[in-house]
């Protein structure tokens, strides 16, 4: 079969029962068992294998002594087939859920900012319209959970593209900025002080995150940039509850994001210190895969999502 035919258009598209044969033989590599699989004789496969190359104009499949293995064109349509059936199984699943009314499983990957702030409004919102729904929420940093998403294992995020992330099917829309303020516990001594400045709080004891991190190089070049010795009095941690327990045990300073911080002061466990921190994170949003389909209960959760973040974020 010369390449050449390939510039041409087939005339047809693949059928289904097509496409499940297609599956059915990478899977074995084995044109009897996938005949087998499938719920046909070997001959009506054989035919039907030979209908598909007659389509296309080239061989899918190399015949060996022993099974069989797809050519580059085989792997190539074996490829955009099986995204096609994925598809598809989507929207079957989509139909009975709005059949028997929105239930299912949909689940969110988030930072921790808007995980304390925006998510469990938005959670609210969308189990009162759909009380059946189950929603996995999993926290974690930016890295993480766009690995977990790019393996399907979540079906969108709110949190940060990487600057070296290449994945061109990352979908990304902006959400919000996250500024940084100094937390102590309530009745902390510097509480009772209007004039601070940056150089009152470099000889502080101070809880941050490891060296290496996004924070904490922000931190550090905070100071820098005003002249100033970073802190050196410095515990490292990133589990929160046992940065709560030192606050509330000890004098040191805790940075973080100030939604997170409007948090903690409104239950009452932890004080913002007076004092202006221009330290600034990247932005982030919520993220999708342009090839992922997501389901008509994931959409509720994302549209719950935009409008509370709408009302939460200036513009």
């Amino acid at each position: 079969m010369e390449d050449s035919k390939l510039a041409r258009r087939p005339r047809h598209q693949l059928k289904t029962r097509q496409m499940a044969l297609l599956m059915a033989i990478d899977t074995s590599r084995n044109l009897h068992q996938a005949a087998l699989a499938s719920h046909m004789s070997q001959p009506a496969a054989s035919k039907m294998l030979k209908d598909m190359e007659e389509l296309f104009g080239v061989a899918l499949f190399e015949r060996l002594p022993r099974g069989m293995r797809p050519t580059i064109y085989g792997d190539t349509l074996i490829r955009h087939v099986r995204m096609a059936l994925d598809n598809l199984a989507q929207g079957q699943s989509a139909m009975a859920t709005l059949q028997a009314g929105l239930s299912g499983q949909v689940n969110l990957g988030v930072i921790l900012t808007p995980s304390m702030t925006l998510v469990p409004q938005a959670i609210a919102a969308t189990k009162t319209e759909a009380p059946h729904l189950s929603i996995g929420v999993e926290v974690s940093t930016s890295d993480v959970l766009l690995e977990q998403l790019k393996r399907g294992r979540l079906d969108f995020l709110i949190a940060r593209i990487p600057a070296e992330e290449e994945d061109l099917k990352l979908v990304y829309e902006d959400l919000s900025e996250e500024t940084e303020c100094a937390v102590v516990r309530v009745g902390h001594p510097m509480l009772q002080r209007s004039d601070l400045t940056l150089q009152d709080l470099v000889a502080s004891g101070w809880i941050l995150s490891p060296r290496g991190s996004i924070l904490r190089h922000q931190f550090d070049m905070l100071f820098r940039r005003h002249g100033l010795p970073a802190p050196t009095n410095v515990i490292e941690s990133t589990a929160m509850a046992m940065i709560k327990a030192m606050l509330q045990q000890t004098d040191f300073l805790h940075v973080m994001p100030v939604e997170v911080a409007r948090y903690y002061v409104a239950s009452g466990e932890l004080s913002m210190v007076p004092v202006a921190l221009p330290c600034n994170m990247d932005s982030y949003g919520l993220i999708m895969r342009s090839d992922h389909v997501l389901s008509p209960s994931a959409n509720l959760l994302l549209r719950h999502i935009r409008r509370v973040a709408s009302g939460m974020y200036p513009q």
